[in-house]
């Protein structure tokens, strides 16, 4: 079947225009792209424990030590990362605080999987806690009440007296 002249004409219009198109599609999700809010993905430089917990509608325990946060920009979906140090005790009632839908689940090894998230914890300094032997683990929500899609804890002991709380929030 033979295009008609107007056919051809087109096509290389078309094709500039889907080209632009895919062009800036791809450089917007690999970080290439600078919009609004700047190079995407981007860390926010003046995330705080206090803002990242108020976001994920969480708040950091007065007795928390070793507080670390941060704030990623994404292209779709932001990431809200927060660690911070409790006695173990302490630990425990603030994952009951919580009240995970499901039961977190204890995990004895690290996975053997290799674990690349969007917005690693490396950021601030630590370590992945799917890399880490006995952890327990799990889903506080997902959607969430507000804006948050999404929130994910860890608690890792660091030795018998004190644990290292890792909450990763999707909003």
């Amino acid at each position: 079947m033979k295009s008609s002249p107007s056919r051809r004409a087109l096509a290389p219009g078309v094709a500039v225009v889907l080209g632009t198109v895919l062009a800036s599609c791809s450089a917007a999700t690999t970080g290439d792209s600078v919009g609004a809010r700047g190079q995407v993905p981007s860390w926010a430089e003046d995330a705080t424990p206090e803002s990242v917990g108020k976001r994920l509608g969480v708040e950091v325990p007065a007795t928390a030590t070793d507080r670390r946060a941060a704030y990623q920009n994404g292209f779709q979906d932001d990431e809200l990362l927060l660690a911070f140090s409790l006695s173990t005790p302490e630990a425990d009632a603030f994952v009951t605080g919580l009240a995970p839908r499901i039961e977190l689940t204890r995990r004895d090894k690290p996975l053997r999987k290799s674990v690349e998230p969007t917005a690693p914890f490396s950021h601030l300094g630590l370590a992945e806690p799917e890399t880490l032997p006995d952890v327990r683990e799990g889903q506080i929500c997902a959607p969430c009440e507000g804006q948050l899609n999404s929130l994910r804890i860890a608690v890792h002991p660091l030795d018998d007296r004190v644990s290292r709380v890792y909450l990763r929030g999707v909003d």
